[in-house]
């Protein structure tokens, strides 16, 4: 094993149009029982965050994490048509995922907000699930700050693939979220301006590399063998 490559879902490998959002506020009126005031704030943040956030904005004290969850994967199934109309691939993820799924002693997975169950939802919408090692990947259910559910996916590419534990990690993703998960971390990242934020921005955050988008498969994949050869 040689590298554990770790992409974040929304903004990194796609759009989506908006869905991310209807789901919060779908799981928020389930549990309230009527529609939040305003949208949920995301920006890298895990679900278990967001969520609370919309309770604690609203005055709502919040109810139990498994309650949650359940009302957020209630809310998130069967949107794969919604997100394909809606939303898309961005460019060059098809190659790039398919590339780092080809390399031999690679995990490729992902490190994501979103709950499990939406994870799949998002990918399987777009065909990207079978070229991600989703069981080594973690999760918004894993854990509530970003930068352990590193420790997380490490955990789970060693019980599950044999990850050494000297395994470099990178991270791949929009915000300065991920950034700040990688530095905190040591791992590595590569951080891509496809979201709201610009490449100075993730500049300032800490990234030493920033991609305008995945679209150069390329310098992707020549990067990620450059942090497997270290």
């Amino acid at each position: 094993m040689r590298l554990i490559v770790l992409w974040d879902i929304d903004h990194t490998l796609i759009e989506n149009g908006g869905v991310s959002k209807e789901i919060y506020a779908a799981a928020y009126s389930t549990i309230v029982g009527r529609p939040p005031a305003g949208p949920a704030k995301t920006e890298g943040r895990t679900d278990r965050l967001i969520m609370r956030g919309m309770f604690q904005q609203h005055g709502v004290a919040e109810p139990e994490w498994p309650v949650v969850e359940a009302a957020l994967a209630r809310a998130g199934a069967g949107r794969e048509e919604e997100l394909r109309h809606r939303g898309a691939v961005l460019p060059g993820v098809y190659a790039a995922l398919t590339a780092a799924a080809g390399r031999r002693g690679w995990v490729s997975s992902v490190l994501t907000g979103n709950i499990a169950a939406n994870a799949r939802v998002k990918l399987s919408a777009f065909d990207l699930d079978p070229l991600l090692d989703l069981l080594a990947g973690a999760y918004g259910a894993d854990a509530e700050q970003r930068p352990d559910l590193v420790a997380v996916a490490r955990e789970r590419a060693q019980l599950l693939r044999g990850a050494r534990e000297d395994v470099p990690v990178v991270l791949i993703g929009d915000t300065p979220r991920d950034v700040q998960a990688a530095l905190v971390t040591g791992s590595e990242i590569i951080a891509v301006a496809s979201g709201i934020n610009s490449a100075d921005e993730l500049a300032t955050a800490g990234a030493s590399m920033v991609l305008p988008d995945l679209a150069d498969t390329e310098r992707v994949i020549t990067l990620l063998e450059g942090f497997a050869r270290h």
